[in-house]
Parts: structure tokens; sequence; C-alpha cells
């Protein structure tokens, strides 16, 4: 029957089990050592930058996904015939009328706009997630489908973040690389859909278009935009530097028990 049992650790990370028999010799069965590979300072480092990097992406793309100028859309500046004029400015999550006056306008400018002017502004949240109906914007229809694709692929990217940001706490804290390569492969799958997500936004807002000609409009991408562009790019480019980083380690591959001599 065998006693006194431990596990051994060594200064350079490797992990043995030995038994202690009643004469205070080794047991008749020698365990095995296994390497456990860790992490350097420099190393450890090197992965903190590149998770600095990607929370530059991640901040970047909640600051854009929270706001509502993705798209501005502006009528001829005349076309009321007044002293005002109207525009929109809309988002994932939430559309605004503003109605500016035309003395505050570029006299070079032909149509209403920017947003940035001062003027009155109405703001709705669209009621795509909650009774489903489509948004009427200077009697333009939004395409339901489109923009709940945009904002679905949105919120999965951002899960995404968090698995990504996840999996670098727990690298750091345990001191391994084994989290290096689920983390890049969050980050670049988020970057991905966040550019997919400005993609299938675009095609939303010319469908807005294309749904009636009544009304002649001057559309353009905001700010938010290239927010988010700039953002997933910074994602994928994060995800592959920690890919770079893990390729010295193989978080997967068992190493050998070393052949003890007898004693």
């Amino acid at each position: 029957m065998w006693s006194n049992f431990f596990v051994q650790q060594d200064e350079d990370g490797r992990i043995g089990v030995a038994g202690a028999g009643q004469g205070g010799g080794l047991g008749g069965v020698k365990g095995g050592r296994r390497r456990i590979h860790k992490m350097s300072d420099s190393q450890e480092g090197k992965i903190k930058l590149a998770f600095f990097v990607a929370i530059i992406g991640v901040t970047l793309t909640v600051l854009g996904m929270g706001t509502e100028f993705w798209v501005e859309l502006a009528q001829p500046k005349n076309f009321s015939g007044n002293q005002t004029c109207q525009m929109a400015h809309y988002g994932l999550w939430k559309g605004c009328i503003r109605t500016l006056w035309v003395a505050d306008i570029d006299p070079e400018r032909t149509s209403c706009g920017p947003a940035e002017l001062p003027g009155e502004s109405n703001c709705t949240y669209f009621k795509f997630f909650t009774s489903g109906e489509n948004a009427v914007i200077f009697k333009k229809t939004t395409n339901k489908k489109l923009n709940l694709a945009a904002a679905i692929l949105a919120l999965l990217s951002l899960t995404m973040m968090v698995m990504g940001s996840i999996c670098i706490a727990m690298s750091l804290s345990k001191g391994v690389p084994f989290f290096l390569k689920p983390a890049s492969f969050c980050f670049i799958l988020s970057g991905v859909l966040v550019l997919i997500s400005v993609l299938i936004f675009h095609q939303s807002v010319l469908a807005l278009l294309s749904s009636d000609h009544s009304i002649p409009l001057h559309h353009e991408l905001s700010w938010s935009v290239a927010c988010v562009g700039s953002a997933g790019a910074i994602l994928i480019f994060g995800g592959c530097l920690f890919i770079i980083l893990s390729l010295p380690f193989s978080p997967w591959q068992k190493c050998l028990p070393q052949k003890n001599s007898a004693t």
C-alpha cells in the first residue's frame, strides 16, 4: 500500500509524482514528469500590447454601435420653399429627423445639413425589435430584414469580443499561452462580423432609397460607419497578432515523460 504521496513542482515548471515508502526510499513506481509551458516577461508584455490593440477595436465598435450617425439623408435645402429644411440620420437602433435653418447651411451646399448644425431634432427608436414594423423616413420605407441582420451581426461581434477578452484574461492570469489561439479566433471573427454588418447596413440604406422616388434625397455614410469599419480592421489585426504570439508554443502538445535512471 502506498502512502505519503505528494506532487513535486520544480522552479522550471516540471511536475512529478513520487511516493515515499516506510523505509524512506522511493516507491516501486516512479512518476513521469510533464513540462508546463510558462510565459516569460517579454512574452507577457507582447500579449498585453496585442490585447491593448484589440481593446482599441472593441472601444471603437461600442462607440460606433451606440450612435445614430451611421448615415445621413438630406433633402435639397430649398425643397420646402421656406427658411427651413429637413434631414435625417440613423444607426442600428434609432433614427432622428432634424429641422435646420437654411441660413445656417453653407451656400455652396445644395442639400440640407450637416447634422451638427443647430436645429430641432425628433429621435425615435426603431420598432424592428418590438412590433416588427418598418420605419418610414421621408415617405421611404426601410427594409426590416436587412436592418435586423445588420443589428444581429453587430451584437454577435460584441459577444465574440467578450469571449476573446475572457480568453486573454485567463491566459495572463494563468501565465500560459493556451488561450491565445481561441482568443485570436474570437477577435478575428468579431472583426469580420463588424465589417459584414457595415456592408449589410449599406445595402439597407440603398433599399430604403429605392423604395420611393417622390422625394429626392442626398445620402452619405457618416462618421460612425468609419469608426466601426476601422474597429473591424483593428480587431482582425489584433487577432492576427495573437496567432503570431501563439506560434512558439504548443499548448496541446504533450511532452513525453523523462526517463529516470534506476537507483
